[in-house]
């Protein structure tokens, strides 16, 4: 979205009222929906909006746009396997874009959008992982769009399958009771590895229910604490999904609160892996090359510059005479870069990233 500063830019783009910007933001699977179900709902997106801008804007400044939005509604691409669709139009700029991030439906018609109204319309969906666990067995599920689902680990989910790890033979009471222990910890060592491959793989938030006692062993070899959001003590094992989809409610009402905490957990851990960019320069370098994985920039930070000698450089805007070209925001510029590459972009409170300069960019690893 660079913008050049000529005079016939210029004039377009200070006489905003008499051109529309529309932009159209709503589910779009077609693996999972019907492609006539799809084409129905933006039927009646494209009448409302002719509705809406014949009625605020002439009729002559309305058409071309009206034009060009007609054209990329018939050019929309159902073989993708994307979760949504983006559609800016405007006298100046026609631009789809298939995103993996859920949103709502939207039409937006003004004088002006950035891409950052897109991720402002990211639906809320509040997706964790939760290990139901017991001196003996964990069943672990995924919530999502208000389910839980079981999801498998990578080792096995029973006691009974590290029976032959420790000897069978005891002496008295007090050796059995040694090697009821014994087993219980090296049965959860092994539940601590699945969690680590599951962590991995998810980057969710996780949540633990179990017994004082279990809780007790498990917290003495785990290394996975720092990713789990609550521990909910109690015995669980028996309740059904509906069951803990219920019990779980009061624990995540404050997501805002979690998913920071779950951001800077993932910032840290990038940083130990030497794949995180972080400062407007660094990230727009970043996103430019593709490595783009998850963007996350406080709410309101705004950055103009202007391009350097090539294409990964940015500098400060300059507002000379001499300058043709400028980038009126290199933060929206970088958002639209991490989308379309297939990343994701969280935006945080003000001062969340103040050791970061307002802006991180967590790189595929």
């Amino acid at each position: 979205m660079s913008i050049t500063t000529t005079e016939e830019y210029r004039e377009l783009i200070d006489a905003p009222k008499y051109f529309p910007c529309i932009s159209v933001i709503m589910p779009f699977e077609p693996k999972m929906s019907l492609k006539n179900e799809i084409q129905y709902k933006l039927k009646v997106a494209k009448e409302k909006i002719e509705k809406e801008v014949l009625a605020s804007y002439p009729e002559d400044k309305v058409q071309p746009v009206l034009l060009k939005l007609d054209r990329l509604l018939k050019e929309l691409n159902y073989n993708t396997h994307k979760k949504s669709v983006a559609i800016f139009v405007s006298p100046l700029i026609d631009k789809v874009y298939y995103l993996d991030i859920p949103v709502k439906e939207r039409i937006i018609i003004n004088e002006s959008f950035e891409i950052r109204n897109l991720v402002e319309e990211k639906k809320e969906i509040k997706k964790y992982l939760l290990a139901v666990l017991s001196g003996k067995s964990i069943k672990v599920y995924l919530s999502d769009h208000q389910k839980l689902i079981p999801v498998m680990l990578d080792v096995p989910e029973h006691i009974a399958a590290y029976k032959n790890i420790i000897p069978e033979k005891v002496g008295n009471f007090t050796d059995a009771t040694k090697r009821k222990e014994t087993m219980l910890d090296k049965f959860l060592h092994h539940i601590d590895k699945g969690l680590t491959l599951l962590i991995q793989a998810y980057h969710l938030p996780l949540f633990i229910m179990a017994n004082d006692r279990t809780l007790g062993h498990f917290k003495k070899i785990s290394h996975n604490q720092q990713s789990v959001v609550e521990f909910i003590h109690g015995d669980y094992e028996d309740k059904g999904p509906d069951e803990l989809l219920l019990l779980m409610k009061p624990y995540v009402e404050d997501w805002k609160k979690i998913i920071q905490n779950k951001l800077k957990e993932q910032i840290d851990d990038a940083l130990g892996h030497q794949k995180l960019a972080f400062g407007i320069k660094e990230v727009w370098k970043a996103a430019t090359q593709k490595k783009g994985k998850l963007l996350i920039v406080e709410r309101n930070f705004i950055y103009p510059a202007q391009h350097g000698a090539n294409k990964e450089d940015i500098s400060d805007y300059e507002p000379v005479g001499s300058n043709s070209f400028y980038i009126k925001d290199a933060v929206d510029d970088i958002i639209e870069k991490v989308l379309v590459y297939g990343g994701d972009v969280e935006f945080v409170e003000e001062g969340f990233l103040d050791q970061y300069l307002k802006i991180a960019l967590i790189e595929y690893y």
